[in-house]
């Protein structure tokens, strides 16, 4: 396997990226000049170095004062009363968008595969548990996923593993309202549709 091969492979790596245009990205790199593939490398070798991953949420975020948590988990305006369940952290930049929620975030770190024995595995069902048994002021969890049968599946899961943790407490479990066409990604979601979601979750 040739150079080229090896980055098309690498490419197709990539959500939502098939060999034709994976192979579109190597050619593209084979024209410019060599200064654009050297000032590349070296980008993504300093982003692996200025990022890290939020002790709390679990989200990526730029670090250069050595921090432990990210800015949204750090910021004493944010209302802890709240906690938005999320797939991954480019749906939390979509909510951010929305200007509309003012609550907290943990990402999931994928969904629940519909046919799966060894869910723990897929996502971070233990560290979310954790989470919400040291939560002191949480009054409300808001499930937000993907309109999709994965997506609904995931719900579903979660909503049966934390039943016990807080069915003799007064927290309320909600999931974004039909402002989602079925299928949506979230990611893709047009600002005034994570509104609606939001406004009518139930």
């Amino acid at each position: 396997m040739d150079t080229t091969e090896k980055l098309t492979e690498i490419f197709k790596e990539f959500p939502g990226i098939g060999e034709r245009q994976a192979k579109r990205f190597v050619y593209f790199l084979m024209a410019r000049n060599p200064s654009y593939a050297e000032n590349l490398s070296q980008l993504i070798l300093d982003l692996k170095k200025e990022i890290s991953q939020c002790k709390e949420c679990f989200r990526f975020f730029v670090n250069k004062n050595n921090k432990k948590v990210c800015e949204i988990c750090a910021d004493p305006n944010i209302d802890s009363s709240m906690l938005m369940i999320i797939e991954k952290d480019s749906d939390l930049e979509s909510v951010k968008k929305s200007k509309t929620y003012n609550g907290k975030y943990f990402i999931l770190g994928g969904l629940v595969p519909i046919v799966e024995k060894n869910t723990a595995s897929k996502i971070r069902i233990n560290e979310l548990l954790e989470k919400i048994k040291n939560s002191k002021n949480l009054t409300e969890i808001i499930l937000a996923f993907s309109s999709s049968p994965q997506g609904d599946h995931t719900d579903f899961y979660i909503r049966s593993q934390l039943k016990n943790l807080i069915e003799s407490s007064q927290i309320k479990i909600s999931s974004l309202g039909r402002g989602l066409s079925t299928g949506t990604e979230l990611e893709y979601s047009d600002n005034e549709t994570l509104k609606n979601a939001l406004k009518n979750r139930q």
